[in-house]
């Protein structure tokens, strides 16, 4: 009887093996066709994904890919306000950008204020996690607490931070003062105001990225702890061993946007000078590049040159967050 079957399945195979194209497409032709319904569901299926994800890709292209590449397009031109045929001429502003002693102070004065405030702060960022994710009593109004400085008005912070420092009356030289320091004229010394600058970025920014790193921590499973704890690991072995560790990737992601807008930074500088002015000081001592690149194109009304500015500091702030991002990647571990 096993013999009879297997006789007749292989001799089935043999004639299907036989049929030709022809017959193949004459025997799909004869299948009936799915319901509308069916095939309506298919199409929705493959179709909705890309449909909900493109308003983001449009509005990107928009608002964000297009004037990026428009101002690389302005770059290469000098182009005045108000002029009606700007000149092209090439890579000419990088060039004059390159040689120019202002942008390279300005560069200096960015990366000093961008070391005093991303460093300091992811690492007090970390530790004020730490705190929060302890058992702490009223620990929703701590977490609250720390967000408050991020909630309020980035112009009234830095006018009472410009009081703080002041350099006749101000909280911090009196504070100096008692401990037999003489008073610093915070404004006048580069130092001293990227210290000032430095301090407001940390006090803005610091409590948002706790909760940031507090929310990560959260999501540490328990059993892990447990485990550790019946190991006889101590509560900083557990830190530096389980927590850093799994905390790599917001780690990663803190970091590489403190860079970006630590690099970017306008606000704190602009409004630290009394005068309100992008001047940066009154020896450029605390201008920024997005500072240089705003008196280029708002007051020295040359938007090709400022064009270069921002092309520069772009693909400086790309080099910088790629390089913290590898860094941290093989620190954390």
């Amino acid at each position: 009887m096993d013999d009879r079957r297997r006789r007749r399945e292989e001799g089935g195979q043999v004639v299907t093996a036989t049929l030709s194209k022809v017959d193949r497409g004459r025997v799909q032709e004869t299948r009936p066709r799915p319901p509308r319904r069916y095939r309506l569901s298919n199409l929705d299926t493959k179709v909705s994904p890309y449909l909900f994800v493109a308003p983001f890709f449009v509005l990107f292209g928009a608002i964000g890919l297009f004037p990026l590449l428009y101002t690389a397009y302005v770059s290469l031109f000098d182009w005045e306000v108000g002029a009606d045929e700007p000149l092209f001429i090439g890579l000419e502003n990088y060039r004059t950008l390159f040689e120019d002693d202002q942008f390279w102070n300005a560069l200096f004065n960015t990366f000093s204020i961008f070391v005093l405030s991303s460093g300091p702060q992811i690492v007090v960022a970390v530790l004020l996690a730490a705190l929060l994710n302890a058992n702490l009593r009223a620990r929703t109004g701590w977490r609250m607490g720390v967000l408050l400085p991020y909630v309020a008005s980035l112009v009234a912070l830095t006018i009472i931070f410009g009081n703080l420092f002041g350099p006749q009356y101000g909280l911090v030289n009196d504070v100096l003062g008692l401990v037999g320091i003489d008073p610093i004229d915070w404004q006048a010394s580069t130092f001293g105001s990227h210290v000032a600058i430095a301090s407001m970025v940390n006090w803005r920014w610091t409590g948002y990225n706790a909760l940031i790193i507090l929310a990560a921590m959260q999501a540490i499973p328990r059993d892990v702890y447990e485990a550790a704890l019946v190991d006889g690991a101590s509560a900083l072995r557990q830190f530096f061993s389980i927590t850093l560790p799994m905390l790599k990737p917001t780690l990663i992601f803190v970091v590489v946007t403190s860079t970006i807008g630590g690099l970017q930074i306008f606000t704190e500088p602009k409004l630290f000078e009394p005068s309100g002015g992008s001047g940066g000081g009154t020896e450029h001592q605390y201008q920024t590049v997005v500072l240089y690149l705003y008196q280029s194109a708002f007051q020295g009304l040359d938007l090709g040159y400022a064009s270069a500015i921002a092309w520069v500091l772009f693909m400086i702030v790309i080099v910088v967050a790629a390089l913290n991002f590898f860094l941290t990647r093989r620190a954390v571990r």
